[in-house]
């Protein structure tokens, strides 16, 4: 079953709707699931509007603030699942000013173009599987079966002939769709790629090289290579190219630019890294040069791609950054002005930690469970054990650098180190986690600054 058209699902979303599903994954930080609930609203709103009024309405963009680790990136990341909108994240340092060498900002608009073209197709492929399978199987039964050419004769034992064929065809199909012939190999004729590589090197970046490689494939004529592969392997490679000729191309690019123009989300990190220090020296010239390119991007402005003119005028832009000794208004005036709504994301609490550990759908201590049943160990943790995980996350925290969630990652792997080597060894067993056993394992790193520093 393909996936809704973005503004089709958002009609199944309204600001609260969209904040319980965030709050499955995300504990805490209600302000900022509140602002991307509104913006989003707002992107179904407007759809609803006079026509005449429809274009004058622009997204109101967003700059979260806060420390590592404590749910910005998830939140628009989760956004994006939830809505089915293109979404791209990028970070803004690894762009450069325009004249020096590096990604300019405008990639970013190519990239969430490409997004969108990549959902659509994944969706209209979606749609002809089942005609693009039987497709595929017709050509595996030819390869194992080839057809009788005419070889004139009488007409009666012409007939007979086909007769015979349709009926060894049809004991055929009914083998292979039991899988019979699933290892079997046969020779088929796959595209060949165009062996390009290294003719742009030299003048551009990789980017444009491997669009100019991609261009020029598709004007030259196509090559075959025969190759030998299972039938498995052979319905795989034919029920891709099937479902390739029963696509319109031309409708996907137009659909997936559109998608991205109106529904698309460009997830910005590190945007304070873009903010220079006030001395005039080494690279903080580039960095407010990166700023000024972003600027016509977040505002509105028509950039050329190879699939056409992409708008941003209508994109949604989330900005992240720590923003340590720096703070949003130390961004250009101009650059300010786009991103009207400023939350700030508080750092993590123990009692948050201790949640994060169970509550999520995606919760650590659930991951870790099925993991270790795979290898037929049930993994159990005592509530004293989620307590004294949380305290030293916390305390670790706020005794080096503070990086949020992810320091339950570390003390997790620390913590199941010698569970998860010798799983295999304790197939039926059940090992809980207790209190003791965690500061058993803890205490001395957690405890000891320098060397938590490293560890943990």
């Amino acid at each position: 079953m393909s996936a809704p058209e973005p503004k089709k699902l958002m009609d199944d979303l309204p600001p609260v709707r969209i904040v319980q599903l965030l709050d499955e994954y995300i504990i805490g930080q209600e302000q900022a699931k509140k602002a991307v609930a509104i913006a989003i609203r707002n992107r179904w709103r407007r759809q609803r509007i006079d026509p005449d009024m429809r274009d004058e309405v622009t997204p109101k963009n967003i700059i979260m603030i806060g420390p590592t680790g404590v749910g910005k990136t998830e939140i628009a990341r989760r956004l994006a699942d939830m809505t089915g909108a293109p979404f791209l994240k990028v970070e803004a340092s690894k762009y450069t000013e325009v004249g020096y060498h590096g990604r300019d900002v405008e990639s970013m608009v190519r990239d969430i173009a490409k997004a969108g073209i990549a959902q659509v197709q994944a969706e209209s492929i979606e749609r002809v599987a089942g005609s693009a399978r039987e497709a595929a199987e017709e050509r595996v039964l030819d390869c194992l079966l080839p057809r009788p050419e005419g070889r004139g004769g009488d007409g009666e034992g012409e007939r007979a002939t086909q007769e015979r064929y349709a009926r060894n065809r049809e004991k055929l199909r009914t083998s292979l769709g039991n899988g019979d012939f699933r290892e079997r190999m046969i020779e088929i004729d796959t595209a060949a790629p165009t062996p390009m590589a290294g003719i742009f090197g030299a003048a551009g970046s990789d980017e444009v090289a491997m669009e100019m490689q991609e261009m020029l494939g598709k004007m030259l004529p196509g090559r075959k290579k025969t190759r030998r592969v299972t039938v498995e392997e052979a319905l795989a490679v034919f029920q891709q190219e099937e479902s390739e000729k029963l696509v319109d191309e031309d409708s996907i690019q137009r659909e997936g630019i559109e998608r991205a123009e109106q529904g698309g989300i460009i997830f910005i990190d590190e945007i304070d890294k873009v903010i220079g220090s006030n001395r005039n020296e080494g690279p903080d010239v580039s960095r407010e040069g990166v700023q000024r390119d972003l600027l016509p991007i977040v505002e509105g402005a028509t950039v050329v791609t190879k699939y056409g003119p992409v708008k941003t005028d209508h994109m949604l832009f989330i900005a992240a950054g720590a923003f340590h000794g720096k703070k949003p208004s130390d961004l250009i005036p101009e650059l300010q002005g786009r991103f009207p709504i400023r939350v700030e994301l508080s750092s993590l609490s123990e009692e948050d930690f201790r949640r994060i550990l169970t509550h999520p759908k995606n919760a650590l201590c659930k991951q870790y469970q099925l993991l270790l049943e795979t290898e037929g160990v049930r993994l159990v943790f005592a509530d004293d054990s989620l307590a004294a995980m949380a305290k030293y996350a916390a305390d670790v925290n706020r005794a080096t650098q503070d990086i949020g969630a992810r320091r339950l990652h570390t003390i997790m792997e620390k913590l199941l180190e010698d569970v998860s080597f010798r799983a295999p060894d304790l197939r039926g067993e059940t090992v809980v986690v207790t209190g003791d056993m965690v500061r058993d394992r803890l205490e001395a790193i957690a405890g000891n600054e320098d060397l938590s520093g490293y560890v943990l």
